[in-house]
């Protein structure tokens, strides 16, 4: 079972002529590619095109959504987050009083908060007033105490700023809390390399706890959510409670009959099956990793064989991705908080949506490591500008991508629906800026070549509204600040989200789409029918 609570609701080149017609003695020149993406789904016949003379490109996308019918509806939560219970290890939970950083959580709502990792093999339930005087560790009344001396040492900053109160001074609280981050920066990292956790003492009841150096196979773990099942009915509080799980991690040999196990068993138990996916040892990886395309598509396999297992007990259950990462072992400095790994998010985004995940959850929010969306300086990353454009961009409803290329010279081994990955989704209907009817495209270009799409069919001929994300600085992919259309991200002085501008493009103008970038592409008054309702 895992902790999971609802954020509320907050909303805050050149041109291209179109190819014209070939002579008929030149029809053997034209040459049809189809796209098709491997995360796409639909009809994926070849738009009837021809090449222009005189093409300066070496290929021409041709591009359409089919606008009726969505081909998928996920969760309207779909892009959730969790935190690690290495926050409250000694009075880190202090930090989520930020101002800052709830600022930050609320520019990603709605979302589940999912609250688990690691850490909850360690944490034990002690129904007692005051743990801290019980044996096992600290507990609320240390965690209060700490943080009423972080409130002691404000106020004798700020007695000498003239008395000011503290809500007049927020950075200096936000200093306090950086100095303890650091601290515990140190601490959390010499258990992760060390391997040896000490135990968390809570006043609530924590999660399921899989006994150290004990197996659970899959039929008893299905046995024990049934039981947890019986108990949570009769208490009023959780009698609606939903259940999640079993949360297992990569879908190895081992791992999936463990699935079908608990499956067989406790399948209609659960809200909805949970698993978790880590792309790269963090320990080898490379900036250029982040572009391979084997690597990309590693989930797409592992969503397969979670389907399939599920499929053959309770058909259509809700399937989530609880917890993702894109390098374990906390991550790697510079390279798995940088720019280049937004590919590997994106495109997971994308991927899990196509195929019909219904949640995922982003490991994690605010953390020790480097695979979270905020540092430890309460500074968002590249991934959480990406996650913020996502969330005021895309809606839960999945269109189907139609592509069509046309290359001047065939090139064996060239494949370029790999590294030229293409999503549509209606968009968000919670944006006021967009009429419902608007189509939302975000495109993945890993070539090093820039590409030029060219809109068609119910696409053709409408204004776009471009959001190109690219790295901001001389570190180039490995740099941990982005820009949006050219101007940088940051946060305001006030400590608001900044406004995310849009760059208006002409009519029936072809989108040139810069080398190894990823951007979002509003297609606006498309009417399409799909998008009009929720």
């Amino acid at each position: 079972m895992r902790v999971l609570c609802a954020f509320p609701e907050a909303m805050p080149s050149s041109n291209s002529r179109p190819p014209a017609c070939l002579a008929p003695g030149a029809l053997y020149l034209a040459l049809l590619l189809h796209l098709s993406l491997s995360s796409q789904a639909g009809d994926r016949r070849p738009l009837p095109v021809d090449r222009a003379p005189g093409l300066k490109e070496k290929t021409l996308i041709l591009l359409d959504v089919s606008t009726k019918n969505p081909v998928r509806t996920v969760n309207e939560n779909f892009l959730s987050l969790q935190l690690d219970p290495s926050i409250i290890h000694d009075g880190w939970l202090d930090f989520l009083s930020s101002k800052r950083l709830v600022t930050l959580a609320r520019g990603l709502s709605p979302a589940f908060l999912r609250f688990g990792g690691k850490r909850t093999d360690f944490l034990q339930f002690q129904n007692l007033r005051n743990p801290a005087k019980s044996r096992g560790g600290p507990g609320p009344d240390y965690y209060l105490k700490n943080y009423e001396d972080d409130i002691v040492r404000s106020d004798v900053a700020l007695d000498k700023q003239k008395g000011c109160k503290i809500a007049q001074h927020p950075d200096v609280m936000l200093e306090l809390q950086r100095e303890k981050a650091a601290q515990m920066h140190l601490v959390l990292l010499k258990e992760q390399f060390s391997n040896t956790y000490s135990n968390l003492i809570l006043t609530e009841p924590n999660n399921y706890r899989t006994m150290r150096g004990r197996a659970v196979n899959g039929s008893q773990l299905g046995k024990d959510y049934i039981q947890l099942k019986s108990l949570l009915q009769p208490i009023r509080i959780y009698s609606r409670a939903s259940l999640y799980g079993p949360n297992i991690g990569r879908p190895r040999k081992n791992v999936i009959a463990l699935l079908d196990g608990f499956m067989k068993v406790a399948g209609s138990t659960v809200d909805a099956v949970t698993w978790q996916h880590c792309y790269i040892d963090g320990r080898v990886v490379k900036v250029m990793d982040f572009l391979k395309t084997r690597l990309l598509d590693t989930l797409s396999d592992q969503i397969r064989k979670i389907q399939k297992v599920v499929n053959t007990y309770t058909p259509g259950k809700k399937i989530w991705l609880e917890g993702v990462v894109t390098t374990s072992a906390g991550g790697t400095n510079n390279l798995s908080d940088s720019y280049a790994a937004g590919f590997l998010w994106l495109n997971t985004l994308g991927m899990l949506a196509n195929q019909g995940i219904d949640v995922v959850i982003r490991h994690s929010f605010f953390d020790h490591g480097y695979n979270h969306l905020v540092d430890q300086n309460f500074n968002p990353l590249p991934d959480y500008w990406l996650s913020l454009l996502y969330k005021r961009l895309i809606g839960p409803k999945v269109l189907a991508v139609h592509v069509a290329g046309l290359q001047r010279k065939p090139r064996p081994g060239r494949v370029i629906r790999d590294k030229l990955r293409i999503y549509a989704h209606c968009t968000n209907h919670h944006n006021h800026n967009y009429v419902r009817g608007s189509i939302t495209l975000f495109i993945i270009n890993l070539h090093r070549s820039r590409k030029k799409i060219k809109l068609a069919g119910t696409l053709r001929d409408k204004l776009v509204h471009q959001y190109l994300l690219q790295p901001y600085g001389q570190e180039g992919l490995k740099s941990k600040s982005v820009q949006l259309n050219g101007q940088p991200l940051v946060m305001v002085d006030d400590g608001t989200l900044p406004e995310l501008k849009p760059r208006p493009l002409r009519a029936g103008r072809t989108l040139v789409i810069p080398p190894v970038t990823m951007g979002f592409y509003v297609v606006k008054n498309v009417n399409a029918l799909a998008c009009r309702y929720r």
